[in-house]
Parts: structure tokens; C-alpha cells; sequence
């Protein structure tokens, strides 16, 4: 599991995704300045972190995808465990 600095853009989206908010890439980038909210959202989920990117429609009719931190499935928990114990995963 890798660790997340505290001084990066990473982390600042981390925060906000653990303290429940849901993010999308045009708040991401006013609040955070980060042009691709896809990778920064990868690298909190190999520090271990369940991130859930959902589309909805927005009122304007645009389809907007909000990122979440949630409670990893109980299948991709048992795909973890299958994965250690094969020697894939740390």
C-alpha cells in the first residue's frame, strides 16, 4: 500500500472524498488545480481506498461523473485476498 503525502493534490482529493463530499473534474480543478481527477482517483485506490466514480445527469443535461470514497465490495475484498494468496498482490 503506498502513502499519500500530505503536500500534494492527491492527498487535498483524499481529504475531501473522506470527509464524504462527492467530487467531480470541474470542482477538482477550481479547488484543487488537478486537470485529471481519473489518475488522482487511481492513486488513491492503490493507497487502498475504495473510489467510486458514478454519472448522473446534471439539470442542464450534461452527464457528470462525481467521485466518492466508499466500502470496497465484498467480491473485490475476496478478489484481494485471492490475489495475495496466488503471489499477486504485497
Amino acid at each position: 500500500m503506498k502513502f499519500i503525502s500530505k503536500e500534494t493534490k492527491t492527498y487535498k482529493l483524499f481529504n475531501a472524498l473522506y470527509n464524504g463530499e462527492k467530487v467531480t473534474a470541474s470542482q477538482a480543478e477550481k479547488r484543487f488545480g488537478i486537470k485529471n481527477i481519473a489518475a488522482e482517483a487511481s492513486r488513491i485506490r492503490q493507497s487502498g481506498y475504495a473510489v467510486y466514480s458514478n454519472t448522473r445527469k446534471a439539470t442542464n443535461g450534461v452527464t457528470v461523473t462525481e467521485y466518492v470514497l466508499g466500502k470496497p465490495s465484498r467480491e473485490i475484498v475476496a478478489l484481494g485476498y485471492m490475489a495475495k494468496k496466488l503471489g499477486m498482490a504485497v
